[in-house]
Parts: C-alpha cells; sequence; structure tokens
C-alpha cells in the first residue's frame, strides 16, 4: 500500500509549513526528500507518520486515512526516526532497542521470542550488538544514531520515515545506513528519507521529491529529477554531473 498526500497543508505554531503538497510515496521503493533548509522536508515526513495532523487534505495507506487508525496500530505500521532525537532516560542500549517491540506486546507483558528474534536482528543489521549494556549516555552521537535506527528496526514496520538519519554518522556507516535502506525496500518496505548529500540520494533513492518553501516543486524517478536543471531551480546552485553517473555536485552558488 502506498502512503499518499492530497493537499496537504500543516500549520506549526498558527505558521503554514506545508501549502497544498500532493505526493505519493510508494511501497517496496526508496524515495528521497530533498530540499533547501526551511522547506518542509520534515514537516512532510511528519505529517506522513500521522505526527502533524494537517489543517486541510489527507494522508492516506492504501484506502485508510492515517489519522483513523489507532497509536498501536499505527506504531506497527510505519516506523519513524526523527532527526537528533532525545533519549529521556538512560537505558542500556540495548533496552532502548526493546522499546520498538511495545506495539506487540500487552502491557506489562514479558518479551516473547519472537521479540527477542527481531531485537536481535535490528541490533545485528546496525552494528549495535556489541553496545547492548552500555548506557546511551555514554554512546556517542554515531553509536547513538544507530541504537536509534536499531529501535525503529525491531518494530518490523511496513514503512520506514527516516529524518536526515547520515548526519551523525561517519563515512562507513553511512554506506551501512544506505544500504539497508535499500536492503529494506527490497524487501518490500516503504521508505522515505531526507536528505542533505545529493550525492547519497543519487546513490539509494528510486524516487525524489524537491521541496521548495513547504510545496513540492517535482516529483518523480531519480533518473527524471536530479538533473542539474532541477536540481538549479530548487536549491540556487550551479552543480556538474559526475562522468557516467546520475549524482550531480553543487560547485557554485546562483545569486538571486
Amino acid at each position: 500500500m502506498d502512503l499518499i498526500a492530497r493537499d496537504l497543508t500543516v500549520s506549526l505554531g498558527g505558521r503554514p509549513v506545508l501549502h497544498g503538497v500532493d505526493v505519493a510515496l510508494r511501497r517496496g521503493r526508496v524515495t528521497a526528500i530533498l530540499g533547501p533548509n526551511g522547506a518542509g522536508k520534515s514537516s512532510l515526513l511528519k505529517a506522513a507518520a500521522g505526527l502533524l495532523p494537517p489543517r486541510t487534505g489527507t494522508v492516506t495507506l492504501g484506502d485508510r486515512g492515517i489519522g483513523t487508525m489507532g497509536e498501536r496500530e499505527r506504531a506497527q505500521t510505519i516506523g519513524y526516526l526523527p532527526q537528533d532525537a532525545t533519549v529521556h532516560w538512560n537505558l542500556h542500549a540495548g533496552d532502548l532497542v526493546a522499546l520498538g517491540r511495545l506495539p506487540y506486546r500487552a502491557r506489562f507483558a514479558a518479551p516473547s521470542q519472537d521479540d527477542r528474534a527481531a531485537i536481535a536482528a535490528a541490533m545485528a543489521a546496525t552494528e549495535t550488538g556489541d553496545l547492548s549494556d552500555r548506557p546511551v549516555a555514554s554512546l556517542s552521537g554515531g553509536e547513538r544514531a544507530r541504537v536509534l535506527l536499531a529501535r525503529v528496526l525491531a518494530g518490523r514496520p511496513r514503512w520506514l520515515l527516516a529524518d536526515e538519519p547520515l548526519a551523525s554518522l561517519d563515512p562507513a556507516h553511512q554506506i551501512d545506513l544506505l544500504d539497508r535502506l535499500r536492503g529494506l525496500a527490497a524487501e518490500g518496505v516503504g521508505v522515505a528519507v531526507v536528505l542533505h548529500d545529493l550525492a547519497q540520494a543519487a546513490r539509494i533513492a528510486d524516487d525524489v521529491v524537491l521541496m521548495r518553501d513547504g510545496r513540492v516543486a517535482a516529483a518523480g524517478t531519480a533518473a527524471e529529477i536530479l538533473s542539474p536543471e532541477m536540481i538549479a531551480a530548487v536549491f540556487d546552485v550551479t552543480v556538474a554531473r559526475l562522468p557516467e553517473s546520475r549524482i550531480v555536485v553543487p560547485v557554485g552558488r546562483i545569486a538571486r
């Protein structure tokens, strides 16, 4: 089932941040959401996760409105990874990852065998198994980012919405994370990810949504959208395409 926004308008603190957005996120594909600061990328992701109520318009998953889902069903269906997530309790990393299984457990129930298997698989996928017994406060920014991703993966969501997940990671773990997202899409999971790195977007994305000023400037396949002309129009930069690839690299600023 695809995750679709229609005529979506969202306000924060009385200020509109999304204006009549129409966008379709396809299951089994990686969609990169790109745009300059303040374009509305994070707001779109939160609205798609059901965390920001629309002022107008709808977000639907198949024939279901996201707002009609109960919290447990939505948490089982959509995994949301915010940027710079705050951890309010100094849990051990393994216990933090285990929170990703709460939507599947009865209140106060002990973890099941399936829960333990999902937690172990998520920590293996993010290379965080050796961090299991460490307090979260003792982790580096990159280690914490991987543990938080493991928490989302432990829930085995059908959709993964990630907001700038590369920010705290070193290059090796950035590549690992992008490969993991591609692997999830190959397994049929819908993946939408906010990125700032155009090269990484070109590497991972099947589809691209370009945003500017709270609106969708362009949307389509990565081959269609990651063109020098479209990137220049949205980011106010001149770009060059690497030889024999679809990767575009900013090389200069356009004065407006």
